[in-house]
């Protein structure tokens, strides 16, 4: 049932609610407008009529509104214009898996490559330093500085994508990122690296904070840990392939100025390649920019229909017809979309032909803030939550911590083998492996929360064994809780410590091996991390995660950057053992925030102003 215009929504309104709230018809259903029922006459018998002058009603669309008819009587045959083709408006969240599955793939590509050039820009730095006249700490602050643009651009990026859509926001992304890749291998001095860096951290860093929106625009909450995942492992993935292959170029070129610029030409192909398959692969995924662009269409027809004598279109009966306006404020016609009160004219008595002149618009583009005020609680929030929200405080500096550590692994291959490619490439390839393994049995976890022993069936009659296990879990671990984003964090997180002290606390007669094996553990273990830290704020925060997670990256990026530039001095200056107690500690300490929030979150959301506090809770008593 349509639902009738009003004034701006409440702030805080969640926009996914809009497309997901019923399930939209078949694609098929609304490439159309239904056939045309017979015309509805008005009280004296008569047909009902509508000219230029007679008001127009604006209605809310969403994707599942049934469309009117142009009356039989004035749907005259050929002249008319012919229905927009509406198939392209379909909420993306009812769209094939094999279209989200490649809108998928290049996302997951994208983030690739913006991993890998993170991780590529550390094994020829020595040899920029030499051709720059300067030293390898400094050359190494181009590592900083991709940072600081990965932590600043998305607080402006991000909602941007949201108002203008995915698409041009990627293309746009994608060819700085693509373009000053160039830049960095032609430049001639420290000063142009640093710049060149941080403008391509701008561009990549859309590739990383808007992807988890496009999986929030193609799967629900119940389906979306498989894409998060595989997203996760090419974050991953691509750390330890970007250094490992710059390592092969300085091995593999005698020129030491070819091997450290071709560092980078060889991935400015790369992007130029990704680019193109974004400008014709990708299609756009934001529900809300869809569904004003097929409100759009639908009234470009309607006044093309209005020059040809058809003002008037067939509606089975106005809603709120009867009611009386005085009784209504904004928020409640918004939020009652089945019940809306008064007409657009609020007069409260609609007219007695069913014919109305309509329009069609979007209750999100009515709710949304001008783009001044969106852009300032954009940038404002993250740092409200960070310091005022104790889940986002820990989780980002879990998080921060952890991507440091993967920093650092970039700094430290070079201070441990120098230009020995063989024993550096196994620390890599341990990187890559366990990214793998750590992404398959992130999905198999996913999957096992859906055990149906496990799940709380409510009253749906759904029988439970007599399992004493299953009982347990569902008593004490909830599945349906946001905690269980938590439950196998809690173990496989503790891999970050573990592959810390064991990497670099080894007898020195492992050394040749210890390292690679400890950092391949400690990237499993940051893979946990950075997947039970998303997870558990997008349910926790619901319309607030995007500024919840925005508050960790921007902690994330700008410890990883500190930390690429400080390894060097850390383990010159502690040694290998010390380092790698001093780094061990601190992650065991960290790792025991998913235990406390276990135990303690249900609590703690219930105090928050911005978290869920949810009916769902672990029962301890």
């Amino acid at each position: 049932m349509p639902a009738i215009s009003a004034t701006t929504a409440a702030d805080g309104l969640d926009h996914n609610a809009i497309t997901a709230a019923a399930a939209p018809p078949p694609p098929a259903a609304q490439a159309s407008p239904p056939a045309p029922p017979p015309l509805s006459p008005s009280e004296d018998g008569s047909p009902a009529s509508l000219d230029g002058d007679s008001p127009v009603i604006n209605l809310y669309l969403t994707f599942d509104t049934p469309l009117p008819s142009i009356p039989a009587h004035l749907n005259t045959g050929p002249d008319l214009p012919p229905c927009p083709d509406l198939s392209r408006y379909v909420s993306p969240m009812q769209w094939h898996f094999a279209r989200k599955a490649v809108l998928l793939v290049l996302s997951c590509i994208a983030t690739f490559l913006t991993a890998y050039t993170a991780g590529a820009y550390s094994p020829p730095s020595r040899a920029m330093a030499h051709d720059f006249n300067s030293t390898n700490t400094v050359v190494l602050l181009g590592i900083s500085s991709f940072c600081l643009g990965f932590a600043l651009a998305p607080m402006a990026l991000a909602p941007l994508s949201e108002l203008w859509g995915r698409y041009p926001i990627f293309v746009i992304a994608g060819t700085l990122f693509m373009v000053f890749q160039g830049v960095c291998a032609l430049v001639e001095s420290v000063g142009g690296i640093l710049v060149s860096r941080f403008l391509v951290g701008v561009g990549g860093s859309v590739f990383s904070a808007v992807v988890g929106g496009v999986i929030s625009d193609l799967w629900s909450k119940e389906e979306r840990n498989m894409p998060m995942a595989v997203f996760s492992g090419s974050v991953l993935l691509g750390t330890g392939a970007g250094p490992m292959v710059a390592a092969a170029l300085i091995e593999t070129l005698e020129n030491d100025t070819l091997a450290w610029q071709w560092s980078f030409w060889h991935q400015m192909i790369m992007d130029g390649v990704l680019l193109l398959a974004l400008v014709f692969l990708f299609r756009e995924s934001r529900a809300s920019v869809l569904l004003t662009r097929k409100a759009h269409a639908l009234n470009r027809w309607y006044g093309q229909l209005e020059k040809h004598g058809v003002y008037g279109f067939h509606l089975a009966h106005l809603p709120g017809e009867g009611a009386d306006p005085s009784a209504l404020s904004s928020k409640a016609s918004l939020s009652q979309l089945d019940e809306p009160k008064v007409v657009a004219d609020g007069s409260g008595v609609p007219p007695s032909s069913q014919l109305r002149r309509i329009r069609w618009v979007v209750k999100e583009d009515e709710s949304r803030p001008p783009l001044g005020k969106l852009m300032a609680t954009s940038i404002s929030r993250p740092f409200h939550l960070l310091f005022t929200e104790p889940i986002v405080f820990c989780f980002s500096l879990w998080a921060a911590f952890s991507w440091g550590v993967l920093f650092m692994s970039f700094a430290v291959v070079p201070y441990l083998y120098g230009d020995d490619f063989a024993m550096s490439s196994r620390v890599y390839i341990a990187m890559m492996a366990a990214a793998v393994v750590a992404t398959v049995v992130g999905v198999c976890q996913e999957e096992l929360l859906k055990h149906p022993q496990w799940r709380n069936h409510g009253d749906s009659g759904v029988p439970y064994s007599d399992s004493k296990f299953w009982a347990f879990m569902r008593r004490r671990f909830p599945a349906e809780s946001p905690e269980s984003r938590l439950y196998f964090a809690c173990v496989t997180a503790m891999f970050l410590p573990a592959g810390l002290l064991g990497g670099f606390m080894a007898p020195h007669s492992m050394r040749g091996y210890a390292p690679a094996v400890g950092l391949g553990f400690a990237n499993w273990g940051i893979y946990s991390v950075y997947l039970a830290s998303f997870n558990y704020m997008a349910d926790a925060y619901q319309i607030y995660a995007s500024s919840a997670l925005a508050a960790q990256s921007f902690c994330r990026n700008i410890l990883g950057g500190a930390f690429g530039v400080i390894t060097s001095m850390i383990f010159r200056d502690l040694g290998l053992i010390g380092a790698g107690g001093l780094l061990g500690g601190i992650a065991i300490i960290l790792t025991l925030i998913p235990w406390v929030l276990m135990f303690l979150g249900p609590r703690i959301r219930a105090r928050s102003g911005f978290a869920i506090s949810g009916n769902v809770s672990m029962r301890w008593l």
